[in-house]
Order: C-alpha cells, then sequence, then structure tokens
C-alpha cells in the first residue's frame, strides 16, 4: 500500500509582507523606512553602505548615528519636514559617516509613506555619490556639463557637432532638436524646483532612447539635442519619432505634483550645403519651429534651406 507525500504546509506569512522581505535582502538598493527619527526597517544594501552587517543592523537605530554632527541631522530634519509639508520630497547630497568613521557623500530621496500624514513614517534611499560629486566638482567637468540636468551643455554639444560637419568621412551623422511644448506651464504652476526635476528626469529619459555612442545636451531652458554619429536621415526620423512619443507618455511624478507635456522635434543630417555647426543647428531649430506651428507634438524633418519633410506625429 503506498503512502501520498505529505502537502507542504503553506507559509502563513503574508504575502505582501514577505514581498517586501525579499526586497530589501535582494535589492541592490540602499532603502530604509524612517519614524520618529529612527530607522524602522532598512534593507540589506542600505546596512552595507553604512558599514553594518547582520551582527549589528541599523533597525532600531536612530538616525543621528550616520550624520557627522547633531546640528547637520538637525537641520536635514527640518528640511526635511518643510520639504514634506509642502508636499515636495526631499533629493539632496549629504556627508554620511560609516560605522568605522569613514566619511563619504551619499544622494538622499526621502518622501513620506502616506502624503496625508506627512510627518509620519518616511521612506529613504541612498546612493553613494561621492564618485560622482567629485568628477562634477572638477573645472572640466562644470565647463562641459549643465548643471541642472547633468547632461552634456551647449557648448560641448557645439565641440562634438564640429568634429562632424566638414569632415570628409562618409559617416552619416544627423542632429535632433527637441522642444518641450509649453513648459513655462509647467514652471509656472509647479515652481521653478519642481522644473528643475523635471528637467533632470527628462534627460535622463532621452539618454535611455539613444545609443551609448550618441550625445544628448541641454542647450537652454526647455531646449535640447541629441547628437547622433552614424545615423542617416531616415534613422534620425525612427528615434525622433520614438523620444517624441515617450516624451508624450512620461510623468512627472514630485512629491504630490503630477504632470504630462509634449515636445516639437527637429531632424536634420548634416549635408554639404550646412557647412558650419551653426548652420547644422539652424536647421534642426527651423524644422522643430515648423513642428510648433503645426500644433507641436509632432516631428519635422530640415531637407533642404527652407523645405522640410513632415513625419506623422
Amino acid at each position: 500500500m503506498s503512502s501520498a507525500t505529505p502537502a507542504t504546509p503553506a507559509s502563513t506569512e503574508d504575502p505582501i509582507a514577505a514581498r517586501l522581505r525579499t526586497l530589501l535582502v535582494r535589492a541592490p538598493t540602499a532603502v530604509a523606512f524612517v519614524r520618529g527619527q529612527r530607522f524602522e526597517v532598512v534593507s540589506e544594501e542600505f546596512n552595507h553602505l553604512f558599514g553594518f552587517n547582520d551582527d549589528g543592523e541599523l533597525a532600531g537605530q536612530p538616525t543621528r548615528l550616520v550624520h557627522t554632527t547633531d546640528m547637520a541631522h538637525t537641520a536635514l530634519q527640518e528640511r526635511a519636514d518643510a520639504a514634506f509639508a509642502a508636499g515636495r520630497p526631499l533629493d539632496e547630497e549629504i556627508e554620511y559617516v560609516k560605522r568605522d568613521g569613514h566619511r563619504f557623500w551619499g544622494r538622499l530621496q526621502a518622501s513620506p509613506v502616506h502624503w496625508d500624514a506627512p510627518s509620519g513614517e518616511s521612506l529613504w534611499i541612498v546612493e553613494d555619490v561621492t564618485a560622482a560629486r567629485a568628477l562634477r566638482l572638477q573645472p572640466t567637468w562644470t565647463a562641459k556639463h549643465d548643471a541642472v540636468t547633468e547632461l552634456a551643455n551647449r557648448r560641448e554639444f557645439e565641440r562634438r557637432l564640429g568634429e562632424h560637419v566638414g569632415s570628409r568621412r562618409n559617416e552619416p551623422v544627423s542632429v535632433l532638436w527637441v522642444d518641450v511644448d509649453r513648459f513655462g506651464e509647467v514652471i509656472k504652476d509647479m515652481g521653478a524646483e519642481v522644473g528643475d526635476h523635471f528637467l533632470y528626469g527628462l534627460g535622463q529619459m532621452l539618454i535611455s532612447k539613444v545609443r551609448a555612442s550618441d550625445l544628448v545636451a541641454r542647450l537652454e531652458e526647455d531646449h535640447f539635442a541629441i547628437l547622433l554619429p552614424d545615423c542617416d536621415q531616415h534613422y534620425a526620423q525612427i528615434i525622433a519619432e520614438k523620444v517624441r512619443s515617450s516624451i508624450a507618455s512620461y510623468r512627472l511624478r514630485w512629491g504630490l505634483h503630477r504632470t504630462r507635456v509634449k515636445a516639437s522635434l527637429g531632424v536634420v543630417q548634416i549635408q554639404p550645403t550646412l557647412v558650419t555647426v551653426d548652420a547644422v543647428l539652424g536647421g534642426a531649430a527651423l524644422a522643430c519651429t515648423e513642428a510648433k506651428a503645426a500644433g507641436g507634438d509632432s516631428v519635422r524633418v530640415f531637407v533642404s534651406a527652407g523645405g522640410y519633410e513632415e513625419l506623422a506625429g
């Protein structure tokens, strides 16, 4: 007589709690839940970031433990309280101290777990930005990058574009000009600080839509440009349409603030009639102006002096 294999008893742990526990152990992100200036729950990566292991977890410890001074800790709490009360998360670079006394710079992104109770439990996400911060402080980095978006600035974009203008190489090169539609309304409704965070997020999204060999830059205000080496007009149109669609579906989330925008794009391929950097950028900008004049959220292609080709958007 054969006997049935006994069934394995189902776990009685709450599924949501089990998922959170797994996330805190396995995710390569330093995450902590904070209440009353104490760490309630911390991820494994959060412990490791501050030099704590299983024999000395940060859970239950005061948040003062990871700050350099009482004054720095108090000032941070005051800034967080003010931001949360205004419906904004806190996003700052802060000097922290590890368990062994070693100091490092971390980017803290903190927000209330429940926005209707901003003084209650909050979520902290910390990233070590020591190396990135040191790089940004170098004069060479500052000279080539935009401070808000951390993308290449106009000077660097023009320098890189200049390497292709007039080149005798047979490699096709194209440029996209991106102009966010009605961005002034975002600034008016949500404020300059939210606008800056939106521009940063938009810049990071643009990077994710192009190749590693391409260059994304912020030229000015809400105007971006993308340099596409080894890319002819046909493929530049495809990329432009993908970028347009991605911007249209991109949602800004910054605390309680939510908004969507659209963009107009101009496309130009470097050609013999465009003999200077200004001429190439001018062609892309003119095509973009035509897209905006058509109502925005569309793409236009510069084909010759004074000529445009419409790409449905």
